[in-house]
């Protein structure tokens, strides 16, 4: 019996140890520059987003501010409102209370309306937390407020955390007032808040560069009448009508207006 050793053969040769190592080594590299650049563009995008997400909260928190000013000080005579401003752990905090009252059947004052915005440390992070609360006869949310017990309408609820400066002032002239405690609510309020990082000034408390801060002054009662006062003029100060100047003619020094008698004439 007669055995026939079949071989193959194959058209091309196997690759061998060297030539895969520099594969390898080739498609690591272009991984690593497709993730760096991969990297690279996240970053960026998520920047992007950081820096909008900043500016949008600040604004939010800041309407919310403005609504409740209008919502409660536009009520008339009744609505009061409190400013104080002081430093915790170095960081500046504000508080304000805005409350509307009304009178019963008796005669007695009760709180209608009462709204508190202010700021605190939190022992978590070291940062400011910016909380509201509200209360009072009026409800603000008539399906949830109408199951909440008097003391649970009265909880302080966050806001917005990681704040590093938050400040209440009141304009007064060409200064700023940081506490009102007057029955006749003010003009106007100014508040400024941020969450850029803090640095500690020479006196020991923390601060934030002006350009990172959120600026905005709020108007009492913005549907008030504004007092006008027209100024009254002297008409025996105004100029002769009768009596004109030469612009060709230097001014006479003796007299400053400029008045000049017709040649050839005398007084």
């Amino acid at each position: 019996m007669k055995h026939v050793n079949d071989k193959i053969h194959f058209g091309s040769r196997a690759f061998t140890l060297v030539e895969i190592l520099a594969a390898l080594t080739i498609g690591t590299m272009v991984l690593i520059v497709v993730l760096a650049i991969y990297s690279r563009g996240q970053a960026g995008a998520s920047a992007v987003v950081n820096k909008l997400e900043s500016n949008r909260l600040p604004r939010e928190a800041l309407q919310r501010i403005a609504e409740d000013l209008d919502s409660v000080m536009s009520a008339g005579g009744d609505a009061r409102i409190s400013i104080e401003n002081k430093f915790q752990d170095g960081f500046p905090v504000a508080k304000m209370e805005m409350t509307r009252q009304i009178s019963d059947a008796q005669g007695q004052a009760q709180p209608f309306e009462k709204v508190v915005w202010q700021s605190s440390i939190e022992p978590d992070t070291g940062l400011l937390a910016l909380y509201r609360s509200h209360s009072g006869i009026a409800l603000e949310d008539k399906l949830l407020d109408d199951q909440k017990e008097p003391w649970q309408r009265e909880l302080f609820v966050p806001i917005c955390a990681g704040l590093t400066f938050f400040r209440i002032e009141i304009p007064k002239g060409e200064e700023f007032l940081d506490k009102w405690a007057e029955e006749k609510p003010p003009t106007a309020v100014r508040i400024t808040m941020s969450f850029a990082e803090p640095y500690k000034t020479v006196t020991g408390v923390y601060d934030v560069p002006e350009q990172d801060k959120f600026v905005r002054t709020i108007a009492i009662d913005r549907t008030r009448k504004p007092a006008f006062t027209i100024p009254v003029f002297d008409v025996n100060q105004l100029m002769d009508a009768n009596r004109f100047s030469d612009a060709n003619r230097p001014a006479n020094v003796n007299n400053p207006a400029g008045d000049q008698e017709f040649p050839g004439t005398t007084e």
